[in-house]
C-alpha cells in the first residue's frame, strides 16, 4: 500500500516496529509466569553471588529487568526503543536502571556478572558483523567471572511448526500474521487497521543454529559452557526442543 503509515521513517524493521505500541498490544497475552520461572532457574544455575550485577540487553519496557531486581539482583536493563526505556524508567531505583543502548556496542567502563539476551533478541541484523559485534559487545561487557545467556528459538522447530497464517484479535485490533522461512530468515508479516489507518510490519530475525552460534562465538573468542533447550533446562534437542538457551563466557 503506497499509503501505508509507518510509525517511523527507519530503515531498520526492529527501530519502528518494536518502538510502537501496536507490538505491545499484540504480544501482551506473552506467558510471564514461564519467563519468571527461566529466570529463577537461570539465575540458580549460574550461581549467582548476591547483589550481582546484570545486563538485560534488549530489555524492551523492562518486565524481566523488574523480575530480576526483585530478585535481588542489581540490574541495568537496555533496549533500542526509545519508548520502551521511557516508560521503564518509571520503575528505577538505586539498583534498577534502564538505558537507551545498541546492543552491537559494550557498555564502556561497566563490567557485569552475567548479561541475559532473552526471548530471541538476537539476529536482527542482516549484516553477520553486526551480530558478531553484538556477541563481542557482550563479551566485552563481562566481568572476569561472568556469564552470558543468549535465549534464542530453536529455528529447526519454528520452521517445522510454522503457522502459514491466522488472525489474532486483541483489544479490538484485528492482527493478520503470515509467516515463512526464505533465505535463511524466518518471516512474520503483520497487517492491520486501526483508527482508519492501515499499517505493515514484518518481522525478520535470522535462522541461526546452534552450529551457526558455535562459529560466531569461535570467532568472537567466546567459549560456550552449555546448552539448554527450553525454559526449565532440560537438554537440548535440534529436531524437538522449544528453545536454543546458550551458556558462555
Amino acid at each position: 500500500m503506497s499509503n501505508t503509515p509507518k510509525a517511523k521513517n527507519c530503515n531498520n524493521w526492529y527501530a519502528s516496529w518494536f518502538d510502537t505500541p501496536y507490538y505491545h498490544i499484540l504480544y501482551k497475552d506473552r506467558d510471564y509466569t514461564e519467563a519468571q520461572l527461566f529466570m529463577d532457574n537461570i539465575t540458580n544455575y549460574l550461581n549467582l553471588p548476591d547483589n550481582a550485577k546484570i545486563l538485560d540487553l534488549a530489555c524492551g519496557k523492562g518486565r524481566h529487568s523488574i523480575y530480576l531486581n526483585q530478585l535481588g539482583f542489581d540490574v541495568t536493563g537496555a533496549d533500542l526503543s526509545e519508548n520502551s526505556i521511557a516508560e521503564a524508567k518509571q520503575f528505577e531505583n538505586d539498583t534498577l536502571h534502564f538505558c537507551v543502548h545498541d546492543m552491537r556496542q559494550p557498555f564502556s567502563g561497566l563490567q557485569f556478572d552475567a548479561v541475559l539476551n532473552l526471548f530471541t533478541s538476537f539476529g536482527y541484523f542482516d549484516d553477520d558483523q553486526d551480530n558478531l559485534k553484538t556477541l563481542a559487545a557482550i563479551r566485552d561487557s563481562l566481568g572476569e567471572y561472568g556469564f552470558g545467556v543468549i535465549d534464542f528459538l530453536n529455528a529447526q522447530q519454528v520452521i517445522d511448526s510454522l503457522v502459514p497464517q491466522e488472525t489474532k484479535t486483541v483489544d479490538g485490533i484485528d492482527f493478520h500474521i503470515k509467516r515463512f522461512h526464505i533465505d535463511g530468515n524466518i518471516y512474520k508479516e503483520i497487517d492491520f487497521e486501526d483508527q482508519g489507518c492501515a499499517y505493515h510490519f514484518t518481522e525478520k530475525v535470522r535462522a541461526f543454529t546452534l552450529e551457526d552460534f558455535e562459529g560466531m562465538m569461535e570467532t568472537a573468542g567466546i567459549h560456550l559452557l552449555e546448552v539448554f533447550g527450553d525454559y526449565k533446562l532440560h537438554k537440548y534437542s535440534p529436531k524437538s526442543s522449544e528453545r536454543l538457551i546458550m551458556i558462555f563466557k
